[in-house]
């Protein structure tokens, strides 16, 4: 009964990179970090967030900021969603993002669809995956609109367990199955998630996940099922 997506503005806000150092590795050093916000960034991603909840049938988005403390960069993020969410038949509301970490850990089931910007979504989408397990079930899709979009497992590459045969294949499996319903394949998509929950629900992982397994049988148990599925003709 938890199913929530957390869509994160990825192009501006505090990783934007604008800011600097004044008399740098001094004892008087002052260090800037702006927070920038445009409109046009703002609105694109919360009209996004929207238009995939009404895309999918799902009744709730909530949009989380901080304009009770940023009241300016922030308080274009209330505007533009006061704005939008007239436009929409779907349940909306917000969360301040110190309200919204407190309400997913003490409820995540009130949730379909988050948005909020880079910083905080960044925040929030750990916070997610610990909730269903860990960083290693955790898909990430980059959204180019109309343009090439990147699909990734939210931890990263991982060097530091690269060639062990520890990591966890499921977060780049889900990534992929991720990308499949970004390209309009949702039964594919489909079976490749209900692989993995059956994985996991007959402990057919890595150990990070109570498993035995390593990443190669992991993901050889996954694609074995998967081919299964499909020369069989299941639904998704």
């Amino acid at each position: 009964d938890v199913n929530f997506i957390v869509f994160r503005e990825n192009t501006e806000g505090a990783y934007a990179g604008v800011g600097g150092n004044f008399k740098l590795g001094t004892a008087d050093e002052v260090a800037l970090q702006e927070d920038v916000n445009t409109r046009k960034g703002v609105e694109r991603i919360c009209r996004y967030a929207l238009e995939y909840a009404r895309r999918k049938g799902l009744k709730r988005v909530c949009m989380s900021d901080k304009s009770n403390a940023m009241t300016f960069g922030h308080g274009l993020w209330q505007r533009v969603w006061k704005e939008l969410r007239e436009e929409y038949d779907i349940e909306t509301r917000h969360l301040f993002v110190d309200t919204l970490m407190m309400e997913m850990v003490r409820d995540p089931s009130q949730f379909d669809v988050i948005v909020t910007c880079n910083l905080f979504g960044d925040i929030a989408s750990d916070l997610g995956a610990q909730l269903s397990g860990g960083l290693g079930l955790a898909p990430s899709g980059n959204i180019h609109p109309g343009k090439v979009s990147l699909f990734e497992p939210v931890h990263g590459s991982a060097p530091n367990i690269a060639g062990k045969n520890v990591a966890n294949p499921m977060g780049s499996v889900l990534a992929g199955a991720m990308m499949l319903e970004h390209l309009g394949l949702e039964k594919e998509a489909g079976s490749i998630r209900d692989v993995v929950r059956t994985a996991v629900h007959d402990g057919k992982t890595t150990v990070d996940l109570g498993g035995q397994m390593g990443t190669r049988e992991v993901g050889d148990w996954l694609a074995e099922r998967i081919s299964k599925r499909g020369s069989a003709g299941a639904p998704g």
